[in-house]
């Protein structure tokens, strides 16, 4: 009997890179859903990361991303990464910058995995890494009139 990683539907045929993007557009899981889509793979992750309406204890009003010229470039360096350390047949990831409001997508990633295990271990590394790595800053701004950057 193979082991399961000889079997060709566990190889991937394509870069599994798929999608990897910075906008300043409004951000849709289905096209990262779909960007992700692959017949070797039996579980795919996915993260949406949304502006709160709070953060430490205070009222956020709304909050806008800015991100270095380098982003997408650090981007792609996570991607490959996860890529190298996980059996992944598909990855995408886009996240969102200029002013967004509570409730606004700003961040969505997905991976597609042979197994649902190695899916939620890849997606949960990359958008760790993406949010300590991709240097891209949050401007938040509180109700009480105060403000705060934070970021990569």
């Amino acid at each position: 009997m193979a082991r399961t990683q000889d079997h060709p539907g566990e190889q991937a045929t394509q870069d599994p890179i798929r999608l990897l993007a910075i906008r300043d557009t409004p951000l849709s899981v289905d096209e990262i859903f779909r960007a992700v889509g692959d017949d070797g793979a039996g579980g795919t992750a996915l993260f949406v990361g949304t502006v709160r309406n709070h953060d430490g204890g205070a009222d956020v009003d709304a909050l806008g991303y800015s991100c270095h010229p380098s982003a997408e470039a650090e981007l792609r360096r996570v991607a490959e990464k996860v890529v190298a350390d996980y059996p992944v047949r598909a990855l995408a990831a886009v996240h969102r910058v200029g002013d967004l409001a509570v409730g606004d997508l700003a961040v969505v990633v997905a991976v597609s995995c042979p197994h649902r295990g190695e899916a939620f271990e890849a997606c949960r590394k990359l958008i760790d890494d993406l949010k300590h790595e991709v240097p891209i800053w949050k401007h938040q701004k509180f109700s009480d009139g105060t403000e705060e950057w934070v970021g990569a």
